[in-house]
């Protein structure tokens, strides 16, 4: 990872990491099948730390209180240089940036999932959960489009909770305008 921070993507080879590392092309072929899974491994991770945080909830919190601190949470514990610069080598390299919208669609897959098992496997649950999922995520990608418009200071907690009350008050003036509709 220090290489692409270093570097940039594409002036790094894998040539240039198998060296770094010390490891054989095939010992890293084994591991990443090219050197764009390199960068995304790191999602894995986040993705895993959300689906802890999603179950170390209390039962009795309700869907919308759990996806929100679980995210919170994660989203506060990933905020960290390396991972911010990464995140910046993403949004500048065109063939990172279209691999990562892929995240969005694997995160609101486990995040449903994750819903889905605290809350029981009934149909209305699942499409409920899926919903749920789909509008958080679709926040989750827009925040972080919005975290890297914003100046550099600032806490990512602290945007992240924003976010959320951004997120619920749209929401209910849809719901109001909706119920006005009718």
């Amino acid at each position: 990872m220090t290489l692409f921070l270093e570097r940039g993507f594409d002036a790094t080879t894998i040539e240039d990491i198998t060296e770094s590392a010390d490891v054989s092309k095939r010992s890293f072929f084994d591991y990443f099948p090219s050197k764009e899974e390199v960068v995304f491994a790191w999602q894995d991770s986040f993705a895993d730390r959300l689906m802890a945080a999603i179950a170390a909830r209390p039962k009795s919190d309700s869907p919308l209180k759990v996806v929100e601190e679980a995210i919170v949470e994660t989203v506060a514990a990933s905020a960290n240089e390396r991972g911010l610069a990464l995140g910046e080598l993403i949004r500048r390299t065109p063939v990172l940036k279209a691999r990562d919208q892929m995240k969005y669609a694997k995160l609101e897959h486990k995040l449903t999932e994750a819903m889905v098992a605290r809350g029981g496997a009934g149909k209305d649950v699942r499409a409920r959960m899926r919903l749920l999922s789909a509008i958080v995520i679709g926040a989750l990608r827009v925040g972080g489009e919005r975290w890297q418009e914003r100046p550099p200071e600032g806490q990512l907690e602290a945007f992240a909770r924003e976010l959320f009350a951004d997120l619920w008050k749209t929401l209910a003036d849809f719901g109001d305008e909706a119920k006005n509709r009718r």
